[in-house]
């Protein structure tokens, strides 16, 4: 991991080569924020360009688009742009552009009925995010060595406990963001459904604490537990985790609850999910359709006394109309 791994990488030779970059940030008083992902696809010739902000009355605010790119060169793609102000350290992400509105957001199950009746309002993101942990990942450095989501997603794969600051203008009205947040920057292979099912959870609890972590299940039923506690400006590696999810009748996540231990510690928390933005990804292998759950929702914890909020990402294949994971 060097400081140009914060550059866009020379792609490689797998017709999926993808490489993103994302942020996300909250406000504590106001609870909204959201998250702005751009993953480059130059051998497909697009970016995914996603935008996703949760509004304080339960509303969402997204859009979805596959802008055409033509090279690596940049993070810059259907109105969104992402800056490394200094590597390692900081970085700026915007957007200017279209956004739908929802009051209801089980709209996202069906996209063209989305797309087709959403409203629209213009929409200017700015976000500007400075570390507060250490950058984590990197490059595997040996043929064996585990990478975070394996070899066939992301191999190259780093991220950062962030402080996060700016702006979000939906028509008339405008919300500060003055709160924390998260980054990563991904390159390698990646297709949706090459994971089987994984449940990734991220928060923050004030500028000296957080965590990230990841419960991941292949399709051989192996599972790896894995992610760091973020305390007092370091990372401790999680070595042991047990979550349990609440669902509701439509098997989304509702509330969880997670146990991690640490060399220096056992801490268990409570997570209720304030708003849940139900996306999906689809792609056609032969006859075949193969769809991917991808469930966003933004989060509020609780540590303690103290309380946070983040993002609880599920994916998951969906096979005979039913996630693959639930109701692990």
């Amino acid at each position: 991991m060097t400081r140009r791994d914060e550059d866009p990488h020379v792609p490689g030779s797998d017709a999926n080569f993808s490489e993103s970059v994302y942020v996300n940030g909250f406000d504590p008083v106001s609870r909204v924020g959201g998250w702005l992902r751009l993953g480059n696809r130059v051998h497909e010739g697009f970016a995914e360009m996603s935008l996703c902000l949760y509004l304080p009355d339960g509303r969402i605010a997204c859009q979805f688009q596959r802008p055409s790119i033509v090279d690596n060169r940049q993070f810059a793609a259907g109105g969104m742009e992402y800056q490394v102000l200094e590597p390692l350290q900081a970085v700026a992400m915007q957007y200017h552009g279209e956004v739908l509105v929802l009051d209801d957001p089980d709209l996202l199950r069906d996209p063209k009925r989305l797309f087709a009746s959403a409203p629209r309002q213009h929409c200017a993101v700015e976000f500007e995010l400075s570390g507060l942990s250490p950058v984590h990942g990197g490059e595997p450095a040996t043929a064996n060595q585990q990478t975070m989501y394996g070899r066939d997603f992301s191999l190259g794969h780093f991220f950062q406990h962030m402080r996060t600051v700016g702006r979000i203008r939906i028509g008339d009205d405008a919300w500060q963001i003055d709160g924390l947040g998260w980054r990563d920057h991904s390159w390698g292979p990646r297709y949706w459904s090459n994971i089987h099912y994984y449940r990734l959870l991220i928060a923050n609890f004030g500028e000296d604490r957080g965590f990230t972590v990841l419960k991941i299940t292949d399709r051989t039923g192996v599972t790896r537990r894995t992610g760091v506690v973020y305390f007092d400006g370091q990372f401790e590696d999680i070595i042991d985790l047990d979550l349990i999810t609440d669902w509701t009748d439509k098997m989304d996540p509702k509330s969880i609850r997670l146990a991690l231990r640490t060399d220096q510690r056992a801490v268990i928390l409570e997570g209720e999910i304030l708003t849940l933005a139900p996306l999906r990804n689809r792609r056609k292998l032969g006859d075949e359709v193969l769809l991917t759950r991808i469930a966003e929702g933004f989060t509020q914890w609780h540590w303690g006394e103290r309380s946070g909020l983040g993002i609880s990402e599920y994916i998951e294949r969906i096979e005979g109309g039913v996630p693959v994971g639930f109701p692990q």
